[in-house]
């Protein structure tokens, strides 16, 4: 996330360094190369996926480095030769990469971003691109989900404490404001994405105070409009009572108390008895905001529980993406030199070639995405998703993080009801036929040459 990783050279896997020098040795390096990343598969119950932290990779390429003190370590190691450490002392990203908008809704099997460049440099950065868009991707699609599940009411993201690493907790946070979130307790998220900040208090705080009744006095003189007092310390419900009485003390001296938070405990049975004690003291327009192991399975039960809540803090679930930790991102090259080029594998076949993905306008796109070559034609009434986003190593100018937000909104708008659901099945895109012709004729050729190796080495 921080431009000091990619001047580094920490975001580089050694296996990357050998195949850079041995394409430098072959005379392979200068060769024109086309790598792209797709999702082979999206996690169980997943419809789809929103593309995220293409502005990151984008600076992270930008600014990538081979610094002095890296450059000596590789020497010290023993298989780099002089001429390959001064190729990487005078690297620097000079490749086009193609991408979808961050926010774009992503079915699997779809390229969302596409490296050009020489095989030396392509095959260097596939580390630096997997890690600035799997991670953003995954975080911002489970936070779409939980968006999806909370069914209008609040969300506020604060997982940071329970990320895997400070890093990580930039792109939940990121993300999650992206996917739909109101906000963040993320300070530096905050500064540097312009997200609105938010937070209430912890346990602690209350058990510093010599009762419930001190605490919660202490903390509204301090911040007497908006705050929101945290009630399950102790006894939930005489917490709610307190924060009742705090409320009208507040109002009668001008201020006014906003939410009140449950974090523990069976959070729809509390809430509905928060809420008549609430509103038994004149207070129906305070909240009930809820935390505590959330994600969008829970929501989606305390809402269909019709549990009287406003407002949702999710943390740990979503920060660490508990069901589906990993993407399934890979890197992949397609095109060498003009020459299509796939892999066999089972289970994880390539299609060749550089592609575009057509999507309809102006309707739901449930199985109407088409993933073409990129010189094909295009479908009718349809736009291309795939767009240049640098040229030459120097990127175009990026989007507000607002911006994109809104048109995240009116895209998830699009999206069938039955991708959008908890359990959704996904329908990978459809393959044009001039793709389809060049798959069959690649993997024909391909595997035509392996039956022949045999006779041809005897």
């Amino acid at each position: 996330m921080h431009r000091e990783a990619a001047d580094s050279g920490a975001v580089v896997d050694f296996y990357e360094l050998t195949m850079a020098q041995s394409y430098l040795a072959e005379g392979l390096a200068a060769a024109a190369a086309s790598f792209e990343v797709s999702c082979r598969q999206l996690p169980p119950g997943w419809g789809y996926l929103l593309v995220a932290g293409i502005d990151e990779l984008l600076e992270s390429l930008a600014a990538f480095r081979f610094d002095g003190a890296t450059l000596e370590f590789l020497r010290r190691q023993g298989p780099f030769a002089p001429e390959f450490l001064e190729a990487l002392a005078a690297f620097r990203f000079a490749g086009e990469v193609r991408a979808m908008r961050e926010g774009t809704p992503l079915y699997a099997g779809e390229p969302f971003v596409e490296v050009t460049g020489t095989l030396f440099e392509a095959q260097l950065v596939e580390t630096l691109v997997l890690n600035s868009v799997g991670f953003a991707t995954l975080s911002a699609s489970k936070a779409a989900r939980c968006v999806e599940a909370a069914q209008g009411r609040s969300l506020l993201e604060f997982g940071l404490r329970r990320t895997q690493g400070a890093d990580s907790g930039l792109r939940v946070a990121r993300g999650s404001y992206l996917a739909g979130f109101d906000a963040t307790s993320n300070l530096a998220a905050g500064e540097r994405f312009g997200i609105p900040l938010a937070g209430t208090m912890a346990h602690s705080y209350i058990e510093a105070f010599t009762s419930e009744a001190a605490a919660f006095a202490a903390f509204s003189r301090l911040y007497p409009n908006g705050t929101t007092l945290l009630l399950d310390t102790y006894d939930t419900l005489e917490g709610a009572r307190l924060a009742a009485e705090t409320a009208l003390r507040l109002r009668a001296a001008g201020g006014r108390l906003e939410a009140v938070r449950l974090d523990s405990g069976d959070l729809a049975a509390l809430s509905r008895a928060v809420r008549v004690l609430l509103d038994q003291a004149g207070l129906p327009e305070l909240g009930i905001v809820a935390s505590g192991n959330l994600d969008e399975y829970a929501i989606a039960a305390l809402v269909a529980d019709g549990a009287p809540i406003n407002g949702f803090g999710v943390g740990t679930r979503l920060a660490v993406c508990v069901d589906a930790p990993a993407l399934d991102v890979a890197y992949k090259l397609v095109s060498l030199d003009g020459r299509p080029v796939m892999k066999l594998s089972h289970g994880k076949e390539t299609l060749p070639g550089s592609k575009q993905v057509w999507r309809r306008t102006g309707e739901a796109w449930a199985g109407g995405d088409l993933v073409a070559l990129r010189d094909e034609p295009p479908p009718e009434a349809a736009e291309p998703l795939l767009a240049r986003v640098m040229s030459g190593g120097r990127r175009g100018a990026s989007e507000p993080l607002g911006e994109l937000r809104g048109r995240v909104e009116a895209a998830r708008a699009l999206i069938p009801a039955a991708l959008r659901g908890l359990q959704a099945q996904s329908t990978p895109a459809r393959i044009s036929d001039g793709l389809e012709a060049l798959r069959d004729r690649v993997s024909g050729e391909l595997r035509s040459q392996r039956s022949d190796a045999p006779a041809r080495a005897g």
